[in-house]
């Protein structure tokens, strides 16, 4: 078939507007060409102009939307505006000196100046610090880490991936940057990966190995677990992948963790207490130690916090009934020391327990204070005299050291209080999580002034000019080559929430996952169906015209 012929019409006027364009035309009549290259040169700039316009509306409407959603400071407690100020300024230096020496790998290393891909190379800093960022109303900086997740995050990598840190870290990290700035970029990527893990949940228990190939889905488990799938890697994707069939609409990643906790559910002992160990074949846990500290942690966070991502509705009633087992469990680890009473939570391998007990496990006042509520009167007030007993053995990790830094664990020897085990710091949260926690459900401003020795403990040891590091030595203050992920995701997140006021970021609207990402609280009903979340109709209103961790953490 021939090409089709311009009309007579048609071809007179497109020779009638070209003719006037030809150079010979135009040099023939000077006027008109001056006033061809003037009208081409102002198109030009006007072009220009709107590219540009674009980029800034886009960042304009970021900071928009931050603004609006930001502390009003004048109303605020000026102690609390100057320590909220420094904990921003320290997250600046993080992120500034990340951006500068290791952007778009998982994490800086400050001494050697460069990057190193602890995580595959999926970016784990830069999205595992969106929301950090998005909260502190860092908008330009926000603005230049969407840009990175849009345009080149990948996950289609040959790389042998943690399900559980990737589900924490990015997923958790995604998520909640969706549900703070509504870009729906985060939720496609947030899709990408999970459908990536998804094939981990294809075992005969339904117990998902803790390994997985991103690329080709060949899933297993560390040979070093004796082919075992860990308690906190199995059971601590619940939040995460519930949260994101709730905004997907999709009910199969639901429905892949939900199982894992009925299937745990049958063979529940009666103290509620898991050894970190489970057989992806049978469903059955293996003889290994019961912990709260590492490779236990998290799943008993997690029980109870599904519950509070539910909004305690009489469908996810399990949830809280078996955090409930298993904190009557944990009152049976409780030991004190002589002479101080500092209370601890010890580890247990059979009958026999151990007084030792990890940082890690510092998360447990919290969860503890933030599950008291659930209670009768009586028994709530026991469990918040527990977590603020703990919190303050936790806080004297800290203080008992020559630096003010916790160790990485700590024994508690008969007739002593406590001594450091592994003498490490590697800036964990855990701590100032749980002070977070206690001052808003208590309003006790003791918990501030702990969380703001520790934050001047990582100033005078950790911060160098080119980020933070851990130590080595938490005596000799030898200092690492490593600013984790998690600092700038949980550690300064907690410690700036623990300067602002309850009601940013409300505990009434949002539940934390294990990395610190706050996710949106959302009423589930009896037949599965979810029908709203909590304060969202307030949150569009402001955004109107906007659019147990395992041992290696």
């Amino acid at each position: 078939m021939g090409k089709k012929s311009l009309s007579s019409s048609s071809q007179s006027w497109w020779w009638r507007g070209w003719r006037y364009l030809h150079p010979q035309h135009n040099l023939r009549r000077p006027q008109l060409l001056a006033v061809f290259i003037i009208s081409f040169v102002a198109l030009t700039f006007l072009l220009s102009g709107l590219e540009s316009l674009s980029v800034e509306h886009q960042l304009e409407n970021v900071k928009k939307h931050i603004r609006s959603w930001s502390i009003v400071e004048e109303e605020d407690d000026p102690l609390n505006v100057e320590r909220r100020r420094a904990v921003k300024e320290a997250m600046t230096h993080a992120w500034t000196c990340y951006e500068m020496y290791a952007w778009g790998h998982d994490e800086l290393q400050p001494q050697t100046r460069d990057g190193v891909d602890s995580f595959g190379g999926l970016g784990a800093t830069l999205v595992d610090s969106l929301d950090t960022l998005y909260i502190m109303g860092l908008d330009e900086q926000f603005q230049r880490a969407r840009e990175w997740v849009a345009k080149s995050l990948n996950f289609n990598k040959n790389y042998e991936a943690s399900v559980f840190e990737t589900t924490i870290r990015v997923i958790g990290g995604l998520l909640s940057a969706y549900d703070l700035s509504d870009d729906k970029v985060f939720l496609e990527k947030a899709r990408d990966i999970a459908d990536r893990l998804l094939p981990a949940w294809n075992t005969p228990s339904g117990i998902p190995y803790n390994i997985i190939n991103l690329r080709y889905g060949d899933a297993h488990n560390p040979r070093w677990t004796g082919g075992k799938s860990i308690l906190a890697d199995a059971g601590s994707e619940q939040l995460e992948f519930i949260a994101l069939s709730q905004r997907t609409k999709d009910p199969k990643y639901q429905q892949k963790v939900e199982y894992v906790i009925e299937e745990l559910h049958k063979t529940f002992p009666a103290d509620g207490l898991l050894p970190i160990y489970i057989d992806p074949h049978t469903g059955i846990t293996s003889y290994s130690k019961i912990s709260f500290g590492a490779m236990g942690d998290s799943f008993y966070e997690y029980l109870l916090k599904a519950w509070i991502q539910g909004n305690k509705t009489e469908s996810v009633t399990q949830y809280r009934e078996m955090w409930e087992t298993s904190m009557k469990g944990l009152k049976s680890l409780i030991r004190r020391t002589t002479p101080s009473s500092y209370a601890y939570i010890c580890e247990k391998t059979g009958s026999s327990l151990s007084d030792k007990m990890d940082e890690l496990a510092c998360f447990a006042p919290g969860m503890l204070a933030l599950g008291s509520t659930g209670y009768g009167p009586d028994e709530a007030e026991k469990f918040l005299s527990l977590a603020e007993e703990l919190a303050w053995t936790c806080y004297n990790f800290y203080q008992t050291t020559p630096t003010k830094l916790a160790g990485e664990n700590y024994y508690f020897p008969a007739g002593q209080d406590m001594t450091v085990g592994t003498s490490w710091s590697i800036l964990r949260p855990e701590t100032v999580e749980s002070l977070f926690y206690l001052w808003r459900l208590t309003g006790n401003k003791t918990y501030q002034e702990w969380g703001w020795n520790i934050f001047q403990a990582f100033e005078k040891n950790s911060r160098v000019d080119t980020g933070y590091s851990g130590l080595k030595d938490v005596s000799s203050g030898e200092k690492d080559n490593m600013m984790q992920s998690f600092f700038l995701a949980e550690t300064l997140k907690y410690l700036y929430l623990l300067f602002s006021p309850p009601s940013f970021i409300s505990l009434d609207e949002w539940v934390f996952n294990t990395e610190a990402h706050p996710l949106r609280i959302a009423t589930r009903h009896a037949n599965g169906e979810t029908y709203s979340t909590i304060g969202q109709g307030r949150l569009q209103e402001r955004f109107h015209g906007r659019k147990g961790r395992s041992g290696s953490n």
